[in-house]
């Protein structure tokens, strides 16, 4: 079973920026995708983006669009997610979750999934 751990979560100011990172341990993360979720307390799971494989292609959900951005290095086995312009109602715990194939449209898809990191934000 692929091993996640998040990672680069804190406190941080409205408007300011975090970075976080996923690393994958005991097996590859080159063949899944893989997925940025959040949840605050109270609330429903989101999913905030998603990236192939290879890295060619992304997606995001529409309150993040423009601020976060999602990458990989695969030869690190990492996946990163850099948010900026960051908002008090984005304070919840971030997940990284794979799923070995093309980001896939359900959430529940996802096979593997670390134990999140705690993003807070202030006002």
């Amino acid at each position: 079973q692929l091993q996640l751990v998040e990672s680069g979560g804190g406190f941080v100011q409205a408007g300011g920026s975090l970075r976080l990172s996923c690393v994958a341990s005991q097996y590859s993360l080159n063949p899944y995708s893989v997925g940025w979720f959040r949840q605050a307390p109270g609330k429903v799971r989101e999913r905030v983006s998603c990236i192939s494989a290879s890295g060619a292609s992304s997606n995001y959900a529409h309150s993040v669009k423009g601020r976060f951005t999602i990458s990989r290095d695969n030869a690190k086995n990492s996946v990163y997610l850099q948010m900026n312009d960051l908002k008090p109602e984005e304070t919840a715990v971030y997940y990284c979750a794979a799923f070995r194939g093309t980001c896939p449209r359900e959430d529940l898809s996802f096979t593997d999934w670390g134990r999140g990191t705690q993003v807070t934000v202030s006002s």
